[in-house]
């Protein structure tokens, strides 16, 4: 590999330096300038980068409302419309021309693939505004690129990543329900299932549902960092399936303990299944990880309150689905 390298190097080299001093005849005949083409193509390639670039700022401008996607579409179909413009410009107006009638070419020699070469490079010698066209195409790419790259911001942080763990939760918030009435810990019976929302917090906020069910304090498996985080038998978890983003909506309680399956949270979705008993475990499905577990307390008026943040980052994993 190494000397198929240094042989293609000194080939380059050597062909350079032979161009240099013995230049070939022309296989083209110079054309004359094509000056107002080429203005024109160079047109379409800035109206194309600008175009390209519109789209960044409307993504960004959630205040656009309904518009917003008749706008992303019509600023990324004129740009791909100018740079075909520009191309047609460019193909029939900029680029030589000329037929020749002749038999089936032989195999190609290395004489000719030097012709070749130098037919490419004299095809761009009528251009007069080479680097303005250049500049324009470079341009129209850059942009298309970035328009074709900004949805990916919508994929998550990427310098800033430490917003994943932060939610509304932390000590002392108190548990409310749909309609904002704080939840009594009696109101949490043995096979009841509920939902659970950050007091005076955004409900829809990815790190803000809870789901809260009761156990017995005997079926409790909770590891011993968390010894302290189920009063009376009350568990809380995010209620943001780790491996899609659904919502846990469903509640395994067994009705007939000698046959039935232990208690389970299962997401309706892809029916990946975790215990509540063992710290939100994974028991079934394509989960990559556990369910982030929200320690609890019951305050004097017998209300449940926070007693800390999650004990992980709410919400799917990419990461953890891969590495499981």
């Amino acid at each position: 590999m190494i000397d198929r390298l240094i042989a293609f190097l000194v080939l380059l080299f050597a062909r350079g330096k032979r161009r240099r001093t013995e230049p070939l005849d022309r296989l083209v005949p110079e054309a004359p300038a094509q000056r107002p083409w080429e203005l024109v193509a160079a047109a379409l390639l800035f109206l194309a980068m600008l175009s390209a670039a519109a789209f960044v700022p409307i993504y960004a401008i959630d205040s656009l409302g309904h518009i917003q996607t008749q706008l992303l579409g019509l600023s990324l179909g004129l740009a791909f419309a100018f740079v075909a413009a520009a191309c047609v410009v460019f193909a029939k107006r900029l680029v030589p021309q000329e037929t020749v009638v002749e038999p089936y070419p032989a195999p190609e020699t290395e004489h000719e693939q030097e012709r070749l070469g130098e037919l490419v490079a004299e095809s761009g010698d009528g251009l007069t505004r080479k680097r303005l066209l250049k500049f324009a195409g470079a341009g129209a790419g850059a942009a298309l690129g970035a328009a074709l790259l900004t949805p990916a911001a919508s994929l998550g942080p990427f310098i800033d990543v430490a917003q994943l763990r932060k939610t509304a939760w932390r000590r002392g918030v108190r548990l409310v329900d749909d309609f904002g009435d704080p939840i009594p810990a009696k109101r949490v019976h043995v096979g009841s299932f509920l939902t659970a929302y950050p007091e005076g917090a955004d409900h829809d906020a990815l790190g803000s549902p809870l789901v809260v069910v009761r156990l017995r304090i005997q079926d409790l498996q909770l590891p011993e960092a968390r010894a302290g985080w189920a009063p009376g038998g009350i568990v809380a978890y995010s209620k943001i399936c780790t491996h899609a983003g659904c919502a846990i909506a469903l509640y395994r309680a067994p009705l007939f303990e000698p046959t039935s399956s232990r208690p389970a949270l299962v997401c309706p979705c892809h029916y990946s299944t975790f215990d509540p008993a063992a710290g939100g475990k994974v028991l079934f499905g394509p989960a990559g990880r556990n369910l982030p577990q929200l320690p609890l307390e019951i305050d004097g008026e017998g209300n449940l309150h926070a007693a800390g943040t999650f004990s992980g980052p709410p919400g799917p994993s990419w990461w953890g689905v891969r590495f499981r």
